[in-house]
């Protein structure tokens, strides 16, 4: 039998003579299509399922009971219904003072009433705001790993029961031996003047308070604003009764007490509001007024009488920090 071979024509190329012509072969084609499948699955397998997810940010994984907000750059406490009354009250009676008290009292007294609290106002706002949507100095927790380790050598220096009794560490600090306590919830030795807020479940440096009324802790990163808000609010609450009083004796001078009430509810709202809050704010403003000028550290109420190895020199040094 006679072998022949065959060779490939394009299908462009004239044919050899009449008849018809030979099929295109399917094998290159086929094989390239088969290698840009195999390309296509490969790459696909390699992806993974679905669009590539971003990793999770530390503040949309945090283990404590906070809320953060604009991309966590801002933090309140969960439980901020007392903040938002706070909010409130401020904004309501600052409103019907600017509203019903300022147009006769700078025109019938100086101009300077309406501007003097606009400033304590905007103050105010200002200074609770960042006292509320600020880090009070949280600690991060310990790692999964740094907490197995820790948990380790704690272990391993003693025996193992259901409830391991208080774990202690010495460390010396100019001079002083001070213990650091150990959170069972952070997995840490808590540094000193540190304690963790049964609140919002965190660790925070130079902790003073949980404060409902801010909605936050009160701690090293926001005492100072926290110091600013109380004190500059007395102002402005001290200030807003002395004018209000002020309009209604105007008022009463020339139209008689009683029609002066009946005209002016607002301001007899007001009254109201100013008498109620004024005292519990100026006691709240004096006491830390009194903590910080004479109180060397941030446990003032459990130290007060104990030798403590942070001097006063270095605390008139922080200023307002605790």
């Amino acid at each position: 039998m006679q072998e022949r071979g065959y060779r490939h024509i394009p299908p462009a190329a004239p044919g050899p003579g009449p008849g018809p012509e030979p099929p295109p072969p399917a094998s290159t084609s086929s094989s390239s299509s088969t290698a840009a499948a195999a390309a296509a699955s490969s790459s696909a397998s390699s992806e993974g399922p679905g669009p590539a997810r971003r990793p999770l940010r530390k503040w949309e994984v945090f283990p404590g009971r906070n809320r953060f907000y604009c991309g966590g750059r801002l933090m309140l406490a969960r439980h901020s219904g007392v903040f938002v009354l706070t909010l409130g009250l401020i904004l309501a009676t600052s409103g019907l003072f600017f509203a019903f008290d300022c147009p006769f009292l700078a025109s019938h007294l100086t101009l300077a009433i309406p501007i003097i609290a606009a400033v304590l106002f905007f103050f105010v706002i200002s200074c609770l705001l960042q006292t509320s949507f600020r880090d009070p100095g949280i600690l991060p927790r310990a790692t999964p790993s740094e907490a197995a380790d820790l948990e380790k050598r704690i272990d391993s220096m003693g025996t193992s029961t259901y409830r391991p009794p208080a774990r202690t560490m010495e460390v010396v600090i100019n001079k002083y031996v001070v213990k650091l306590k150990y959170c069972y919830t952070c997995k840490m030795f808590r540094p000193p003047r540190t304690s963790h807020c049964s609140v919002c479940d965190n660790c925070v440096e130079r902790f003073d308070h949980h404060c409902p009324w801010v909605g936050n802790c009160v701690g090293k990163r926001n005492y100072r604003y926290f110091y600013a808000f109380i004190l500059s609010l007395s102002f402005l609450t001290a200030f807003i009764f002395a004018c209000v009083v002020t309009h209604l004796t105007l008022r009463s001078q020339r139209d008689g007490f009683l029609t002066t009430l009946k005209t002016t509810p607002a301001s007899v709202l007001e009254l109201v509001i100013c008498f109620f809050s004024v005292w519990s704010i100026l006691g709240l403003s004096g006491f830390h007024t009194y903590l910080v000028r004479l109180q060397p550290d941030d446990e003032r109420r459990r130290e007060y009488l104990k030798a403590w190895p942070f001097t006063p020199k270095a605390a008139r040094r922080r200023g307002c920090q605790p």
